[in-house]
């Protein structure tokens, strides 16, 4: 089995994204899975394209994207991604669409078909902070997982993906008083854990993860 994982490069001020440290972290293999690890740009549309060229090349079964959620105290798979790309601020090149479909004529929305509940148990079981999200955002995060899955809903079906967000790292918290952080260390070990509960679950374990608000 070929699980293509992808981090983000640093965006908004930051000099490091916790996303791609930790998956660069990862090993090339876990027991018989191959891990295939690409860093992607924080930057609309650019994103997708090296997506789109990875999974051209080495036909994964699994496409895990990862990104950087300041402010999140855990790891947090996403349930849903909708189609708008509405930024608060720009991305790595100047673009800062807002009210934009990802795909004109797409659905409003899709959710992941990856197995969010028994990924999140996982980690929490392991003593990891983690929690399923209900919502990606309207950023590049939210755009890459949109177009993920609509590639995969329209040209790869027996492919799945899905997103997740990773807290800050603590050495982009020491002048961001009371902000949580994660050490690498533990947000690598909770994807490492994610890949293998997805590469085991072809369906999703049936518990309580909904919220509020």
């Amino acid at each position: 089995m070929k699980v293509l994982i992808t981090g983000f490069d640093p965006f908004g001020g930051e000099k490091v994204n916790p996303a791609l440290e930790a998956i660069m972290a990862l090993p090339d293999t876990i027991g018989d899975i191959e891990i295939i690890k690409l860093e992607i740009p924080t930057v609309f549309g650019k994103s997708l394209t090296k997506i789109r060229e990875a999974v051209t090349k080495h036909q994964p079964d699994i496409i895990i994207s990862v990104g950087q959620a300041g402010g999140r105290f855990g790891i947090s798979p996403e349930r849903i991604a909708i189609n708008i790309d509405d930024a608060r601020i720009k991305d790595n090149e100047g673009n800062e669409p807002v009210d934009v479909k990802v795909v004109e004529d797409g659905a409003a929305a899709y959710f992941s078909n990856l197995p969010i509940k028994a990924m999140t148990q996982a980690m929490v079981s392991a003593g990891i902070p983690a929690f399923v999200s209900n919502s990606a955002g309207t950023f590049v995060c939210n755009h890459v997982m949109y177009g993920v899955l609509h590639m995969i809903h329209t040209e790869y079906p027996h492919m799945r993906g899905g997103f997740i967000h990773v807290p800050y790292i603590p050495a982009q918290v020491t002048n961001k008083p009371n902000m949580p952080s994660m050490s690498q260390a533990d947000i690598t070990k909770g994807l490492a854990l994610c890949i293998e509960a997805a590469a085991t679950h072809t369906e999703d374990i049936h518990i309580a993860a909904g919220a509020i608000c």
